[in-house]
């Protein structure tokens, strides 16, 4: 066996290559996103009791889709969000800013089904998707600085949850006279 000198270069597999961290690194930008997403859909899906006796006898708009809708939108857009993220994560100069945008839209967004749901507060959760809009429209706009496609991935999740805030709205209209 030959001598390892102080002028050898470590072995392969030690080093950072470049190349190696450009395979890495989107792994991790991309998982990142989609292990926060994740959390989000689940913590908002535990709040959801669309069976509940209290949910059932709300009187809803005639517009309102049926339930299973909303299992089948939302995973596409919580994919698209976690897309999204990891684009924008890649391109952005400015990592900080837009994680405290990221988490701040997964957390009314988790929020909005504990107020809902958990809380049977159609008022709070009304407040909350409002913010969650306005959320929604700075990180598209964040996100549109550094990549235009990252920013269109996420219109559709905008759009819906629009659609949402006026659902919440008309919610709250028609039960005005109920108490939670």
């Amino acid at each position: 066996m030959t001598p390892i000198s102080k002028h050898d270069s470590p072995p392969e597999r030690t080093r950072r290559t470049p190349e190696r961290t450009r395979r890495t690194g989107p792994w991790l930008r991309y998982g990142a996103a989609a292990a926060a997403v994740a959390a989000t859909a689940v913590a908002g899906a535990r709040a959801v009791d669309s069976d509940s006796r209290w949910y059932t006898s709300l009187r809803k708009p005639p517009w309102q889709p049926p339930p299973q809708t909303f299992g089948i939108v939302w995973p596409p857009l919580y994919a698209a969000i976690a897309y999204a993220a990891g684009r924008a994560l890649a391109k952005t100069p400015h990592r900080g800013r837009l994680l405290a945008d990221l988490a701040a839209n997964l957390v009314l967004n988790a929020g909005w089904t504990r107020l809902f749901f958990a809380r049977r507060s159609p008022g709070a959760a009304l407040a909350d998707v409002l913010l969650l809009d306005l959320s929604n429209a700075r990180l598209v706009r964040r996100i549109g600085r550094v990549d235009k496609t990252a920013a269109g991935t996420l219109v559709p999740y905008a759009a819906w949850c629009a659609f949402a805030t006026a659902l919440n709205a008309s919610i709250v209209d028609r039960n005005r006279s109920r108490r939670p």
